[in-house]
């Protein structure tokens, strides 16, 4: 604010001098005397300041009157620093009374002119500024809900429709953001569930297992093998998710730590279909991979890995028996392309945005093949992004493309 006064305060004393300056370059070259110049641009100068002070501080006292008021003050104002010049001009007998009289003549009609003129310009900007106001109020409902409308065409000055547009821009990112908050709100509340049934399912197990063997109701060698065995599974089923869950806590409270270094994505990729080997013959799942060359990447080897490994759990556990799982990887544009394309089946348009949400896991068919609960792609998703990568998911024929772009190492 200071400086922005300042600024004007230098603008004000630029234009008087201009003023001035013009003014004797006028009467040089019309050969007054140069006394009578030093006198006229003294005198005027003087009456005019007077003038022009008097305007300025009644403009401040109307600081809060609406706008017509306040251009018709500066009207008046111009009009009484010009009278001003007038009459201490006459005054020092530069000009006879009756061209005195003349000159008022002439502002007074000009006087009229300025008036409308002022009167004009202030309804539009009042105008203006109601419309702004307007529309300002309506943006947000008596629910709290933003709604995100249109500019208004405003009257007025450009600052108005400037003002306007901002306005605008605001509600449609109020918009958006509340958009996402319910979005987000929604994925909590389903991850809660989730979650919850997660831990229930296997907790229950683990524990009428127990319970059994406690009791001595299961005393056959192998089916007290087989109660082990189960428990350990549901042990590590409820590890897995836990582990799940503070690795998502990390990505989204912003204290994940990565230790980068170069590695070949070609070289990760073969690391994660050698894990995800068992899990397709189980399943008699094929897993096709095509790798070209690839550009080194700078990545954490540990998350990057991590982030594979979900994209092809996903894609196995989703593709149906006998199906196919393609794996192709390129370079493109800088950065490291890989392509995970399963037969799930695809997923409805309306579905796609979500398939990153927390606990997202789609239409039925889906929710009673997936045991986990529904992180493994927001962790990929949070992952890659921590690395200055994408990832996107798209229908392709008879199932989903999942696409992972990571720039090249130095490219960040």
């Amino acid at each position: 604010m200071t400086a922005r006064r300042s600024r004007r305060r230098i603008g004000s004393l630029l234009i008087l001098a201009t003023a001035l300056g013009a003014a004797t370059a006028l009467a040089v070259a019309f050969d007054f005397p140069p006394r009578d110049i030093a006198i006229l641009v003294a005198t005027a100068a003087v009456a005019s300041a007077v003038a022009g002070g008097v305007g300025g501080l009644a403009l401040r006292r109307l600081r809060s009157r609406p706008a017509r008021v306040q251009t018709m003050t500066v009207a008046l104002s111009s009009v009484l620093v010009t009278a001003t010049g007038v009459v201490t001009a006459a005054l020092a007998m530069f000009i006879s009374f009756h061209d005195l009289v003349l000159l008022f003549v002439v502002l007074i009609v000009a006087s009229g002119v300025a008036f409308g003129a002022a009167w004009q310009l202030g309804d539009d900007i009042g105008a203006g500024a109601e419309q702004v106001g307007a529309y300002a109020r309506t943006m947000v409902g008596s629910d709290g809900h933003v709604a995100a409308e249109r500019a208004p065409a405003v009257t007025g000055p450009g600052e108005l429709a400037a003002l306007a547009g901002g306005l605008a821009d605001v509600s449609r990112r109020l918009e958006e953001s509340q958009r996402r908050e319910r979005a987000l709100e929604s994925s909590r509340r389903e991850l809660i569930a989730w979650v919850s049934h997660d831990l229930r399912a296997p907790l229950a197990t683990i524990r009428a297992m127990a319970e059994a063997l406690d009791d001595g109701m299961v005393d056959d060698d192998a089916a007290v093998k087989r109660y082990h065995s189960q428990i350990r599974t549901d042990a590590e089923r409820l590890t897995a998710l836990v582990d799940d869950l503070f690795e998502l806590s990390r990505i989204n409270s912003g204290s994940l730590r990565l230790g980068r270094e170069k590695v070949d994505l070609c070289d990760a990729v073969a690391d994660a279909l050698a894990g995800a080997s068992a899990a397709a013959d189980l399943k008699g799942v094929k897993v096709i991979e095509r790798l070209g060359a690839l550009p080194p990447i700078e990545v954490s080897a540990r998350e990057c890995c991590r982030a594979l490994d979900n994209l092809l759990d996903n894609a196995i556990r989703h593709t149906p028996a006998g199906g196919t799982v393609a794996v192709r990887a390129g370079a493109a544009d800088g950065a490291a392309v890989l392509h995970i394309e399963d037969q799930c089946g695809g997923i409805p348009e309306a579905d796609l945005p979500r398939v990153f949400d927390i606990a997202f896991r789609g239409d039925e068919a889906r929710q009673r093949d997936d045991r986990g609960g529904g992180l493994g792609l927001a962790i990929s998703r949070g992952l890659i992004e921590a690395h200055a990568g994408s990832l996107a998911v798209a229908n392709a024929a008879g199932g989903c493309r999942f696409t992972v772009r990571l720039p090249a190492a130095g490219r960040r």
